[in-house]
């Protein structure tokens, strides 16, 4: 079983392609440049290198978000075409849930994702008999609220993503010794990871066909939140 897997739902583009044994090939790029320019491409180098065509791929894995609302659109629009094709079956993964991936095994993970304006995308996840658990809804909130909530109980918490980053002193500040930071390779989303955690819901029988797939915003689009103040 072959998986394709994309997510371009961060600044990150990254694709990747695996079996139920190992990762075959990863491409990511990190960069301020629009996905739709640089993802077919990247696929396709990928599959070439791989001597792999589209048609070899048995299920397509897609990061649903949530995070840039273009950049979700893209890689759904992008997963559906492929499904759509060649008629199989898709994956959708949260891209919060992709984050905490990178970090295997921390009793609690949360991941954020810079939401701007003082607000990060996140979720609070642990790791339990080798399997991660979501331990709550994931939200779109203030960092300062959401720390002053957080500061109860866990005594050591590891955090990844680039909101982590951008908010790095204000998490310190609040929780201070409490607070593990992951290293710079676990802070970008990878497509390596939206693939394996789709092998699990796959082996739980979550697929779906292309049409079934949505995209989790958390909040409405920039362009259509100026429509509603414009009284369209």
């Amino acid at each position: 079983m072959k998986i394709l897997s994309i997510d371009t739902s961060t600044v990150v583009a990254t694709c990747a392609i695996l079996d139920e044994e190992k990762v075959l090939g990863e491409f990511s790029l990190n960069q301020q440049v629009t996905h739709s320019e640089n993802l077919i491409p990247m696929i396709k180098e990928m599959m070439d290198g791989l001597n792999l065509n589209i048609k070899d791929i048995d299920f397509f894995a897609g990061a649903v978000g949530p995070g840039s609302f273009t950049g979700i659109r893209i890689g759904i629009a992008t997963i559906k075409g492929f499904a759509h094709v060649t008629k199989k079956k898709v994956i959708g993964v949260s891209t919060l849930e992709g984050l905490a991936f990178n970090v295997p095994y921390a009793k609690i993970v949360i991941p954020m994702i810079d939401g701007r304006r003082n607000r990060v995308y996140t979720g609070i996840y642990g790791w339990e008999k080798g399997k991660l658990l979501s331990m709550g809804n994931e939200t779109i909130i203030d960092i300062d609220d959401f720390l002053r909530d957080l500061d109860i109980g866990f005594e050591k918490i590891v955090f990844n993503g680039d909101g982590a980053l951008k908010y790095k002193e204000k998490i310190m500040n609040i929780l201070k010794e409490r607070a593990i930071f992951s290293p710079i390779n676990l802070n970008m989303p990878r497509a390596s990871g939206i693939g394996e955690l789709a092998m699990v819901k796959i082996n739980e029988g979550k697929a779906v066909d292309c049409y079934s797939l949505v995209p989790k915003y958390l909040r409405e689009a920039q362009a259509q939140m100026d429509l509603i103040k414009r009284g369209y």
